[in-house]
């Protein structure tokens, strides 16, 4: 009995293992044999389509999360050629043309050929026209009716139309075959409608295959002239970009759009989102069997700047209001006086304010500025940039190189404190005219006589500065102005210029050329992000710390960090005693306490203390009128550097300065 038991279920096993594989080999036998012909039809006459989606890019917003620049939705019709029944293509696409005309609304209309009691090529259209007759495969000296008659033919398009009727129908098929209109590519047939026309769309298509209202998005600045310079563009990728990116983690291709300058080109591939992919099948009759999406895309990490929109805002509308009244100021002077080179020149100017906290930048203004979502590397607008003599495109605050004058004087009295070369009394008397090199002679705006320290950066004495840089030597001041950040690259993330620090930078020099670069002339040409990091580094009590503009990115949704520059970097220190570093930081607040102080008239009675030098620049024109600050005095916070090119004024530099104080303090 035991024994039975044992052997009933392997039996059971045996034969229901010797069923399956009974039937299994019955149903390839059936497949193979018996329908093997039937099944091999019924799968030639089925095809797969893998079509790619969109990939979505990463947005940029500031420090609080505001919309830079962002990807709005928009509404398209397209024409997919997998749905569609071609054979009713021409009457769709009239249909389509007369909906949208009764809304208002534009579709691609791509054919340089206009019905006007005949045909003729449109004003201005050569390059298109060329393109057409290539297509087409006519003659170069070929007419718009030749045209209209070869694509009649190319497109098998039957009598029946009108001449009007005709041109748009051929319009849309000339513009789907321009396009790559195929199985994989739908045809976009109008973009950016409105929600009148998608609604028209929506409802009068029904049961016309192949048309189709869909969502798209489109990038675009929020303020498009607040900071163009800043957060870049997009353009077509080169040859050499490509083989470039194609070497990081995104996967490109040569009709990609990529980031040419700006923030969009310095977080490239962090913004760039990655397609997806789906396949479709359809039968043989056409019909779509079913569509699966075999790799999802994934959109772009979002980029968070350390810019605060308000003080962005006050910087591009405080320097557009101060250069045209220092303009105004010099054409009066011309005018009424006769006077020139008074600021009458005076046309662009640039801001930067930084967080003495972590060298981050709050705003950063280059003035004039260009509208961003007008913005094309081969559009009208871009010609016009490009010819404007102003250079609106030139990105003053971060690649801009100036002389800055008197405000690089601080640097000098650091530097020659630190080496004992002068001490906080030491008096030195100015005659008005520094003649100590008669080929590098000095002059000096008043006849201060004598004059400590404190005094001469109190009043900015030209003359006290000259002698101190010639005891000091150039050798000393280039090796403390490179501490202090001059002629050195910030660390900011997106190109800026390192400038030219005199001495060091020279290709020639005399020993007379020391004092004129001890008042901030000479070769000495350095960027306002550089005279902000400077600024900020006396603030941080000689602490140079790397300055920035990126805070995090962010995955799309803003919810996951995926990196975080929010910590300061220290990059260098000064090299200043603190009793020396007080010196100056006490004299740069007499600035604007003391009555004759250069800066008074407009600090003097400032709600909040505020450390500042003054700065009046020669050059070819009118003189760059130039200013830095830090504020509060006691427990800095933020830091700023002005210039407004051929300004003369500094009234109105400072009142730039003033402007985003207010704005920050508003607070």
């Amino acid at each position: 009995m035991k024994k039975t038991r044992l052997k009933t279920p392997f039996t059971v096993c045996i034969i229901v293992s010797l069923v399956c594989m009974a039937i299994f080999t019955a149903r390839l036998v059936d497949w193979q044999l018996v329908h093997g012909g039937q099944y091999k039809l019924i799968s030639a006459k089925s095809t797969n389509y893998s079509v790619e989606t969109d990939a979505v890019r990463g947005e940029i917003l500031d420090k609080n999360g505001e919309g830079l620049v962002v990807n709005t939705t928009r509404y398209k019709i397209v024409i997919d050629k997998l749905y569609a029944d071609e054979s009713k293509l021409s009457n769709t696409t009239l249909r389509l043309i007369s909906l949208l005309e009764k809304t208002g609304d534009k579709w691609n209309d791509s054919l340089p050929v206009d019905y006007k009691n005949g045909y003729v090529f449109r004003e201005k259209s050569d390059d298109e026209a060329a393109k057409l007759k290539e297509l087409a495969g006519v003659k170069d000296d070929a007419t718009a009716a030749m045209c209209i008659s070869a694509l009649k033919e190319r497109y098998s398009i039957p009598d029946g139309y009108t001449e009007e009727q005709l041109r748009k129908i051929l319009s849309v098929r000339y513009g789907m075959e321009r396009e790559g209109y195929s199985n994989a590519k739908p045809y976009t047939f109008a973009d950016n409608i409105s929600r009148n026309a998608m609604n028209a769309v929506s409802e009068n298509t029904q049961g016309i295959s192949g048309v189709e209202v869909q969502t798209y998005l489109v990038r675009r600045a929020e303020n498009a002239s607040l900071a163009p310079h800043i957060l870049g563009a997009l353009g077509s990728v080169s040859e050499e970009e490509y083989k470039e990116l194609s070497k990081g983690e995104k996967e490109y291709t040569l009709t990609d759009s990529v980031g040419k300058f700006g923030i969009e080109q310095a977080f490239e591939q962090e913004l760039k989102g990655v397609g997806g992919t789906k396949i479709i099948r359809k039968n043989a009759d056409g019909s779509i069997i079913d569509t699966v999406e075999t790799i999802d895309s994934q959109p772009g990490n979002s980029v968070f700047l350390t810019i605060d929109t308000k003080l962005q805002q006050k910087a591009v509308q405080s320097l557009e209001k101060n250069i045209k009244e220092a303009k105004a100021y010099g054409e009066a002077e011309a005018e009424n006086k006769g006077q020139s080179l008074q600021g009458e020149d005076c046309e662009s100017g640039a801001v930067v304010m930084l967080s003495v906290k972590d060298f981050s930048v709050l705003a950063a203004a280059s003035y004039p500025t260009y509208d961003l979502n007008k913005y094309s590397e081969y559009g009208d607008y871009y010609v016009k940039l490009t010819q404007n003599k102003n250079s609106p495109m030139f990105n003053r605050a971060f690649m801009g190189t100036f002389a800055w004058g008197s405000v690089f004087k601080p640097c000098v009295a650091l530097a020659a404190l630190e080496e004992k070369t002068i001490t906080p009394g030491t008096e030195i008397f100015c005659t008005e005219k520094y003649d100590y090199y008669p080929s590098n002679v000095v002059k000096c705006m008043h006849r201060h006589e004598e004059e400590d320290l404190k005094g001469a950066i109190t009043e900015s004495c030209n003359y006290y500065f000259a002698e101190t840089g010639r005891r000091l030597g150039i050798e000393n001041m280039y090796l403390y102005a490179e501490k202090l950040g001059f002629g050195e690259y910030t660390g900011v993330e997106i190109d800026e210029a390192r400038g030219t620090l005199a001495g060091r930078d020279s290709k020639t020099w005399e020993a007379g050329n020391t004092v004129s670069a001890a008042i901030g002339q000479s070769d000495n040409a350095f960027t306002p992000v550089q005279l902000a990091t400077y600024t900020a580094t006396i603030a941080n009590n000689g602490t140079r710390l790397k300055t920035h503009i990126v805070s995090k990115i962010t995955d799309y949704t803003r919810k996951k960090t995926v990196k975080s520059f929010d910590k300061a970097e220290k990059v260098d220190n000064a090299g200043v005693s603190e009793k020396n570093l007080k010196t100056v930081q006490e004299a740069m607040l007499n600035v604007t306490q003391d009555e004759k102080g250069t800066a008074y008239s407009v600090f003097g009675d400032y709600k909040v203390k505020v450390a500042a030098k003054t700065g009046t620049a020669e050059n070819s024109g009118s003189d760059h009128t130039t200013f830095i600050c830090y504020a509060p005095y006691d427990k800095p916070e933020v830091a700023v550097a002005v210039v407004l090119e051929h300004g003369v004024k500094g009234t109105y530099s400072m009142r730039v300065a003033k402007d985003l104080l207010d704005e920050y303090f508003k607070k």
